[in-house]
């Protein structure tokens, strides 16, 4: 059997791919009769028919079908060359996979990777979801580290190890109108108590600081009229943001909300914290950049 042509495969699939020849060759810029002769010769070579009629248009035989499941892989694979080949003569990928629990805050969570970001030839990558996932995901090396804001439960068949990163105040902030009507820039003392008088965002239950919070305005005797609630940190800024009302962040990350443009500080509970906790795998306890981020946490 001769060997495959694969200029005639990618015309074929290019074929396949528009719906007909004509569209092929609109695509390709070339004369329908030229593409339609490479698909022939193809079809020579492979001993089988591959398109045929069906009305005004055309149609995959059978073992048309197969050779476009084929086809695909094939060009999916020549695409994956040229980038891993890209990637090798630039230098060296230095890798970081990331779990992210649903519960911490996002913007902390990027104020501790920040010191990593300059890192030459880094690839990041981020995974958020639940705690159970991403410790499963953790224990078989698809992560080399989970951000969670409790440590890891104790499974001696995971072999995992926890770590405290942090435990960072928090601080409330809200868009200027609602932080002026608080009037908490002239008279602190009002701070928490206009929180009573505010619409309040707070995170879901996924999150360790909800429970805290939740005892916090037990304490204080404070019902506050939840009008949102939501994961991501950042999504909450930027609701916030748009005057949907206050909101906590944990001091590590308000850095960040110096991004978003109308945001002001509302005040500041010192005796409310949100926790983070850097959970490792044996192999993890040897990744440099793992290592460079609990130096750097803990400086």
């Amino acid at each position: 059997m001769s060997s495959l042509n694969y200029r005639h495969l990618y015309y074929f699939w290019v074929v396949a791919k528009e719906g007909g020849f004509a569209r092929a060759a609109e695509r390709l810029d070339m004369a329908v009769q030229t593409i339609s002769a490479q698909v022939k010769a193809l079809e020579q070579s492979l001993g089988h028919q591959l398109i045929k009629a069906s009305g005004r248009s055309l149609a995959l035989t059978e073992a048309g079908q197969a050779a476009l499941a084929r086809a695909e892989e094939i060009f999916r694979l020549g695409q994956s060359l040229h980038d891993e080949v890209r990637q090798a003569a630039s230098g060296p990928a230095l890798r970081l996979a990331v779990g992210l629990s649903d519960g911490i805050s996002k913007l902390a969570a990027h104020a501790l990777l920040a010191p990593l970001l300059d890192t030459p030839a880094l690839r990041l990558i981020c995974h958020e979801g639940e705690v159970e996932q991403l410790l499963a995901e953790l224990a078989m090396h698809q992560l080399d580290l989970v951000l969670a804001g409790q440590p890891s439960p104790p499974n001696p068949n995971l072999r995992l190890s926890s770590d405290r990163l942090l435990g960072a105040p928090v601080d409330w902030y809200g868009p200027t109108e609602l932080v002026r009507k608080a009037g908490t820039d002239r008279h602190p003392e009002r701070f928490p108590d206009c929180l009573a008088d505010l619409p309040v965002l707070l995170p879901t239950g996924h999150s360790a600081l909800r429970a805290t919070l939740e005892r916090w305005f037990d304490q204080r005797g404070l019902v506050p009229r939840v009008v949102g609630e939501f994961e991501d940190s950042a999504l909450m800024a930027v609701f916030a943001a748009r005057g949907l009302g206050v909101f906590p962040v944990s001091r590590l990350g308000a850095d960040d909300l110096a991004l978003m443009r109308g945001l002001r500080r509302l005040g500041s509970c010192e005796d409310v914290r949100e926790e983070i906790h850097a959970i490792r795998s044996r192999r993890g306890l040897h990744h440099p950049l793992v290592q460079r981020l609990m130096a750097s946490a803990s400086a």
